[in-house]
């Protein structure tokens, strides 16, 4: 498809997704009777948010490589068949692969780690932040003198508490654990960008350091709005209410277009561990490497790898059907031949 007709569906498909979720805050605040206008900075931003995701998936999924994981993913995990063999290994696939992402275990413990925690601080804080700002949660006084509060959503009672409580602290705390979280995970980055070599050589300040600026900033300005509240009794709570504003807003409107919008992506990821998943237990035959004959994986696996590679424009497909031992030997031999000769 043309590149210029690409951009308009994709616009088109990121205004329909933000109609949508307006729609669906006006519907979730009843009539916004529960929207707190204070929030509306925040609000639009989502809006922005949406927009942006919607746009960018569709632009990604487009491209023929990412199209053709997209569409085996998405085969294998409402495949009839495959849930017949594993009914729970989608289940599983999503606990350890997205919310444990135990594949970054292999490469550092600690970078697992924080990655964790932020992953982690982020889902929590979005999943307060976000109903909140659209008046879907609300917080109401179950009486004018107790201490005692109804969470409602949609306007429907879910659950009354006490303030003073350890679930009343969590309750009104859960954006500064969220925080501290995140401030963790973030800390960690930060310093292995500074000592880290490998990590040093190939950063980019727009692409490496600016999001983790960015959650830093979010979440230390916001325990300085809790800092100033207890302890300050409110001094300079303004000040800090703009710039954690400025700082959130800012974030949520650069998440599709930065490095966090793998994110977004990494679902497919998943589809794309399904499918090979489905081939083996299909008993699909093992391709064998052509050099030294060791099993790399099925035959579609590989096949489907090779046709990925065709779509990207690369020009060395064939080096799929080798083992990555032998891919490294084949390297260092073409290195000795073809480079080194030139400097004898």
């Amino acid at each position: 498809m043309d590149r210029r007709k690409l951009q308009q569906r994709a616009a088109l498909v990121g205004a329909l997704v933000s109609l949508a979720l307006v729609v669906a805050i006006v519907l979730g605040s009843r009539g916004l009777r529960d929207f707190d206008s204070a929030l509306l900075p925040y609000a639009v931003a989502t809006v922005f948010l949406a927009f942006g995701v919607a746009y960018r998936y569709t632009m990604w999924v487009s491209e023929p490589a990412a199209w053709r994981m997209f569409r085996k993913g998405l085969r294998s995990a409402f495949s009839m068949e495959s849930f017949k063999r594993a009914p729970t290994v989608l289940p599983r696939m999503i606990a350890t692969y997205l919310g444990f992402q135990k594949f970054l275990g292999a490469r550092s413990h600690a970078r697992w780690a924080a990655h964790q925690l932020i992953f982690w601080g982020c889902l929590l804080a979005a999943a307060i932040t976000f109903p909140l700002t659209w008046g879907w949660f609300t917080f109401t006084a179950s009486s004018a003198t107790g201490p005692g509060y109804e969470m409602r959503l949609w306007g429907f009672k879910l659950f009354g508490f006490n303030s003073s409580s350890v679930l009343g602290w969590a309750m009104f705390h859960g954006l500064d654990l969220a925080a501290v979280l995140v401030i963790g995970g973030v800390g960690y980055f930060l310093w292995r960008r500074y000592h880290d070599r490998a990590a040093i050589t190939g950063q980019r300040f727009a692409y490496d350091f600016l999001p983790l600026l960015a959650l830093l900033t979010v979440s230390v300005t916001g325990l300085l709005l809790t800092f100033s509240e207890i302890f300050l009794h409110g001094g300079g709570y303004e000040f800090l209410a703009v710039l954690h504003m400025v700082s959130v807003v800012f974030t949520l409107v650069y998440l599709p277009f930065g490095k966090f919008f793998h994110i977004i992506q990494r679902p497919a990821a998943v589809g794309m561990q399904l499918f090979k998943f489905n081939s083996r237990k299909a008993g699909e035959p093992l391709f064998a490497c052509k050099r030294c004959g060791t099993e790399i994986d099925t035959v579609p696996a590989v096949e489907n790898l090779r046709g990925t590679m065709r779509d990207l424009g690369l020009g060395f497909d064939a080096w799929a059907e080798y083992c990555p031992r032998c891919k490294r030997e084949l390297r260092g031999g073409a290195y000795l031949t073809d480079v080194k000769r030139g400097f004898k």
